[in-house]
């Protein structure tokens, strides 16, 4: 999938978070949007999902099949720690909900082994510990059958072993889909071609 924004903008009452934003995201490209905290990276993020509407200029998203795709967020998956897990189901339970809004690419059993996840499957998530909640965001993200996958933010919470599995899972994913990562710890974004600083659009 193709994102494109020209001269996109977002301002919360008066005050402008970015403006004069066009840039074009290509399908199987890599991206780190920068900058230090409350700077705009999520909220950029967040117009570029569609979760947040944009304040001036447009932004489109297409492919090689249809030239206006309607629905985008049916074709993002995206892992941020501002998003809620459902606490009272179990993590198995989850991803069951997760996939009847997005096919899973892989079976769940499968998908909560890759994330040290499997003996905790039928625990409800508000047992998990924050490490193992935000590994089960990356799970439901990452493996989301979508050519766009956003990350916001994807180690928060996570202790070295955690920040390993998400390296790992990066690895398994560059040139495969497109992916945006919204950072500033360049551990995070290491490996994206194109880095994006946001203080250049204030």
């Amino acid at each position: 999938m193709n994102i494109s924004l020209s001269d996109a903008g977002k301002r919360f009452n008066r005050d402008w978070i970015f403006r004069h934003f066009s840039f074009d995201f290509s399908p199987s490209g890599t991206y780190a949007i920068t900058g230090p905290n409350g700077s705009g990276k999520s909220t950029l993020l967040q117009v570029i999902a569609g979760a947040m509407l944009h304040s001036e200029g447009t932004i489109a998203y297409s492919n090689d099949q249809v030239a206006v795709i309607k629905e985008p967020y049916q074709h993002i998956a995206i892992a941020a720690p501002y998003l809620e897990l459902i606490e009272e189901l179990t993590a198995t339970e989850f991803l069951k909900f997760h996939e009847g809004f997005k096919p899973l690419s892989h079976p769940i059993d499968h998908i909560l082994a890759a994330v040290n996840l499997g003996n905790a499957a039928s625990k409800q998530i508000r047992y998990y510990s924050s490490g193992m909640k935000q590994r089960l965001k990356l799970a439901q993200a990452f493996f989301s059958a979508t050519p766009v996958l956003l990350l916001d933010e994807p180690t928060s919470n996570l202790d070295r072993e955690g920040t390993e599995l998400y390296k790992q899972l990066i690895k398994s994913q560059v040139g495969n889909r497109m992916i945006i990562v919204s950072s500033n710890v360049e551990e995070e974004y290491a490996f994206c071609e194109n880095v994006i600083p946001i203080e250049k659009y204030k």
